[in-house]
């Protein structure tokens, strides 16, 4: 594995399992430091030790779209390792099911402050005072481009935070460039929901005959981090093994 990430110090929020820590692997693996975070401080605790302990990982628990844990998260990360220059958000989290005339708008609020305005808080608490050299990637979801049956406004805020990705990197170019990843279906215990006990039939949709693994999406995470994507901002990289070809988003 390259030393392409050597130096550099990474904050991957969601991180104790699923997409998150494929990540903060695959930032580690390729030089880079990190803090993670999540809101459970025993399975924070097991991440940090598989990233190989307090010599390249922090956990820092806590809620996504709870301001003062961004601020600790920061500080204690820099306090660590130094600035954070490498920001993924990678938060998410959808508790309803159904259609949207039957939402509780209660609901869709909580949904909203954690996918999208918890990713505009962290990226305002890493890059707040003078400019300065770094890297934002969100992840999104293909629901954010093709509307999802039963998910809909997690879809919604999916597509909020493409245009947020969008909007900061106009704002904070030239010094940080801001992407996105969309994944299809991952192997996740998050996605368990859309493929559990019919893998094969749900596969079988997919142009490239598999569900992602969420080594997948660390890799592309783990590109757009690097200096091998130095021009490109704005962007969403959709990693969805082709289905999205086919008119379907998941």
């Amino acid at each position: 594995m390259t030393s392409s990430l050597s130096g550099r110090v990474a904050l991957v929020t969601g991180a104790s399992r699923g997409i998150g820590l494929a990540v903060a692997t695959a930032l580690v693996a390729r030089g880079a430091r990190v803090c993670v975070t999540a809101r459970k401080p025993e399975a924070l605790a097991e991440a940090v030790e598989s990233l190989g302990g307090p010599s390249v990982a922090l956990g820092v628990p806590g809620r996504a779209d709870d301001p003062a844990h961004r601020a600790d998260a920061v500080a204690r990360a820099t306090e660590a390792f130094g600035p954070v220059d490498i920001l993924v958000n990678n938060t998410g989290i959808n508790p309803v099911f159904g259609p949207l005339v039957d939402l509780d708008l209660g609901a869709a609020r909580k949904i909203f402050d954690v996918n999208v305005l918890s990713a505009l808080g962290w990226v305002q608490e890493v890059y707040a005072g003078p400019p300065r050299p770094g890297v934002v990637v969100n992840v999104s979801s293909v629901g954010g481009r093709v509307p999802p049956p039963g998910i809909a406004f997690y879809g919604v805020t999916k597509a909020a935070l493409e245009h947020l990705t969008r909007c900061l990197a106009v704002e904070l170019a030239p010094h940080v460039r801001v992407n996105a990843v969309a994944p299809a279906v991952v192997k996740t215990r998050f996605a368990t929901a859309l493929y559990e006990g019919r893998e094969e039939k749900v596969a079988a949709g997919y142009p490239l005959g598999r569900l992602g693994a969420p080594a997948d999406v660390a890799s592309a995470v783990a590109f757009l981090a690097s200096a091998e994507a130095s021009w490109v901002t704005g962007q969403t990289l959709v990693v969805d093994g082709g289905v999205t070809l086919t008119g379907r988003g998941a």
